[in-house]
């Protein structure tokens, strides 16, 4: 057996022995935890909504935690105060942990045990690059356009500045977030190169680009795009819903329609911190599953109570309208075209909060893509990386409490035979399937991004 074969074999074991780990049927005790006095960090975003509702209804205290939640300036600031231990934990970009550990901008070992959503992005552009567009958008029998408009409809646009030497700028929130690699995912699958990075030289993103791309932070993207700072911006809600709200620009895709049902945010702490408090940890978890239960239960019913509680100018600070757009089960893009899309905002359902090796190896393998890991890299040191930042035992563990203590079924969670990886995933925008088992095969496939030995010098693509 090759050391893949005898690292998955491992994993296969370590998560049965996860689940049939032996939970007494009593909560956590709270003289177990070691720590009951935490500080968790987030950013305005609606996906910061387990945490939000886990502090509201009570979930944290009833672990026997004394929980803060607090707002964060950016990604950067989150991600330092995490490992400088200001924060014991905080909503993360789920490159973020994967970022860090392989010493990416800041080196640190950060973990995740909770994956806090799927879907939840899109992509804006401004009313004016939207007229550019809207001749190449095929439609539908109505005359509205036909969903999911692709990037081969904003490619003429992008090559008609260039040709007159105009910058074609985009904004994405941070350099290892799901956005980053969404917006690029859909502009090369449209033909768009979206540039490359050389670190440590090199950390713009923007060598051989067709499209510019640069960091605004989420709460600053509408502001940004109406000061023609930017032509268009991959963001989480509430901020491309707000583009909409202010008659500013339009939301053309959504992450939902360039790969269906994509992790996105998860709960990070660093690997210090969980070994330091394991029992905590654990606790913590807990506490953001029941969150997740609550916001997906009966249909989403509670929802409009959720939207409430994060309109409140402590945790997003939207307006309920802006937020209730996307959360209650529709997305508007074009002022007036409003339509169903009751998955926009997954938290529970899809085993969404479950920590999957192969979500962490498709974000290794977009980073190996765009030249954040500028090395060629054996499938095996993807799998190795997997298993050192995603936490499915830990995860599991506290799952067992859940149901031991009645408060989840075993059903709610993924069964016996859960190895970590999704099956062949399909629904990307592009036709191309994603195999995690697979990862130097699936980056192959692609016409534009690094493969195989090639990477980044000077500028220009080696081989």
């Amino acid at each position: 057996m090759n050391r893949f074969g005898s690292l998955t074999a491992t994993l296969l074991t370590g998560a049965a022995a996860a689940l049939s780990l032996t939970v007494s049927s009593q909560a956590l005790a709270v003289e177990d935890l070691e720590k009951e006095d935490l500080k968790f960090g987030f950013i305005k975003l609606t996906d910061m909504a387990p945490l939000a509702i886990a502090y509201e209804k009570g979930y944290f205290e009833d672990e026997g935690l004394y929980v803060q939640v607090e707002a964060q300036a950016n990604w950067k600031v989150l991600l330092d105060r995490v490992i400088n231990g200001e924060l014991d934990g905080a909503h993360m970009l789920a490159g973020q942990p994967l970022g860090a550990t392989i010493g990416f901008g800041t080196q640190a070992h950060i973990i995740t045990a909770f994956s806090m959503d799927l879907n939840g992005n899109g992509i804006t552009v401004s009313n004016d690059i939207w007229n550019q567009m809207k001749p190449h958008v095929p439609l539908m029998a109505d005359g509205r356009p036909l969903h999911p408009i692709k990037a081969d409809s904003l490619k003429p646009v992008v090559e008609k500045y260039k040709a007159e030497g105009k910058p074609f700028n985009m904004g994405m929130v941070f350099p290892v977030s799901t956005h980053n690699y969404e917006l690029r995912y859909w502009l090369a699958a449209g033909g768009i190169k979206p540039g490359y990075y050389a670190p440590p030289q090199d950390t713009s993103g923007q060598i051989d680009a067709d499209a510019l791309l640069s960091v605004t932070p989420p709460p600053q993207m509408p502001a940004t795009l109406e000061a023609g700072t930017i032509y268009g911006y991959c963001v989480g809600e509430p901020w491309n819903q707000q583009a909409v709200f202010k008659g500013i620009g339009v939301p053309v895709v959504t992450d939902y329609e360039i790969w269906k049902d994509n992790p996105e945010k998860v709960f990070g702490v660093s690997k210090t911190w969980a070994d330091k408090y394991p029992n905590t940890h654990m606790a913590v978890v807990k506490a953001l599953i029941r969150a997740a239960m609550w916001l997906d239960a009966d249909n989403n019913k509670n929802r409009p109570e959720a939207v409430k509680i994060l309109s409140e100018s402590k945790y997003v600070g939207a307006d309920y309208d802006v937020i209730a757009n996307s959360m209650t089960g529709t997305f508007e893009y074009e002022k007036g075209d409003k339509r169903s899309l009751p998955d926009f905002n997954v938290f529970f359902r899809y085993n969404a909060t479950y920590p999957f090796y192969s979500d962490a190896i498709w974000y290794l393998t977009q980073m190996r893509r765009w030249g954040q890991i500028n090395e060629f890299k054996p499938d095996s040191w993807y799998m190795d990386i997997a298993k050192k930042v995603y936490r499915p035992d830990i995860y599991m563990a506290a799952a067992k409490e859940l149901i031991a203590e009645g408060k989840a079924k075993a059903s709610d969670f993924p069964g016996a035979g859960e190895t970590g990886f999704k099956p062949l995933q399909t629904h990307f925008i592009d036709g191309i399937s994603y195999d995690g088992m697979k990862p130097n095969e699936y980056l192959a496939k692609f016409s534009i991004g690094l493969k195989d030995k090639q990477k980044v010098v000077g500028g220009k693509i080696v081989e």
